[in-house]
C-alpha cells in the first residue's frame, strides 16, 4: 500500500538531511502516549489512507512510512502500517507523530447504500498515536553537558519553560486533529444510524478525551482549529 504519492514527496536530499537532523536530537519528550482509536464495522482502507495523507499535509508534516506488512489468515486479512510523519518547527525543534494503523480480521463485503450496492471491507480497525517533541537545545545554546542535564530535570519535574510548553500544545493539537479526522471518517460509515457526523462535534469530543482545557474559542461556530489555539495539555 503506497501511502505517499510520488508527486508529493520532497527531494531525496531534503528528506535525507531532515532525517539526519532528527537522529541528532539530544532531548526526546513523549507528549501523547499510546492514544488509541478503535472501530469495528465496514470501512474502506483507501479512504482511511486518503484522510491520513490529507491531514498530515494540512498540518505541514513530511510523510514517512516506517513499516507496511500484510498477513492473510483464515479469519481474514491483517495489515500493519506504521507512519512517522515529522515537521521541523525550528532549527532546534522537530515534531514527530508515530501512527500505527492495524486492520484485523478483514473480509470483503457489499452493502446497499441509497439503493446502490457498494464494496467495503469489514473488520477491526485500530489506530495508535504516539507524539514526540524532539529538541536539540544543547547545540542551540552551546550548553555544557551538566547544564543541559540540570535544565532537563527542571523542565520535566519542576517548571516547564514557556517555549517548551507552547511546542507541546502545538504537537498535541496536531495529533488531536489527525485523530479527529480519522474518527470522523470511520463514524461516517455507520449508515444505519442515518446521522451525519459533523467535524466540529468530533473535534470537541476528542478535545475532552485528550484533556483539553476549556477555552473561549470552543464556543465559536465553524472554528474547528480555533479551540486548540491556547490550550495546554494536562500533566
Amino acid at each position: 500500500i503506497d501511502l505517499i504519492s510520488q508527486s508529493s514527496q520532497p527531494s531525496f536530499e531534503l528528506t535525507h538531511n531532515l532525517l539526519d537532523k532528527m537522529q541528532l536530537h539530544h532531548e526526546k519528550d513523549l507528549v501523547v502516549n499510546n492514544k488509541e482509536l478503535l472501530y469495528k464495522g465496514i470501512f474502506r482502507s483507501d479512504d482511511v489512507f486518503r484522510v491520513v495523507n490529507q491531514a498530515i499535509k494540512h498540518k505541514g508534516y513530511t510523510k514517512r512510512e516506517k513499516r507496511n506488512e500484510e498477513l492473510v489468515a483464515e479469519a481474514g486479512t491483517q495489515s500493519y502500517i506504521e507512519l512517522r510523519p515529522f515537521k521541523e518547527v525550528t532549527s532546534y525543534v522537530t515534531f514527530m507523530i508515530k501512527i500505527k494503523i492495524i486492520f484485523d480480521k478483514v473480509t470483503e463485503t457489499t452493502e446497499e447504500i441509497d439503493g446502490i450496492k457498494r464494496k467495503f471491507q469489514n473488520g477491526d480497525v485500530k489506530v495508535v498515536f504516539d507524539s514526540w517533541l524532539l529538541g536539540d537545545y544543547q547545540s542551540r545554546w552551546g550548553m555544557q553537558p551538566w547544564v543541559f542535564f540540570v535544565k532537563g530535570l527542571i523542565n520535566k519535574y519542576v517548571y516547564t519553560f514557556p517555549t517548551e510548553s507552547g511546542f507541546k500544545s502545538q504537537l498535541s493539537g496536531d495529533t488531536v486533529y489527525l485523530y479527529a479526522q480519522i474518527k470522523k471518517l470511520l463514524d461516517s460509515y455507520k449508515f444505519e444510524s442515518g446521522k451525519v457526523v459533523q467535524e466540529k462535534d468530533v473535534i470537541e469530543q476528542i478535545a475532552e478525551e485528550f484533556g483539553v482545557r476549556e477555552s473561549e474559542e470552543k464556543n465559536k461556530p465553524n472554528n474547528a482549529d480555533g479551540i486548540w489555539k491556547d490550550w495546554q495539555p494536562k500533566d
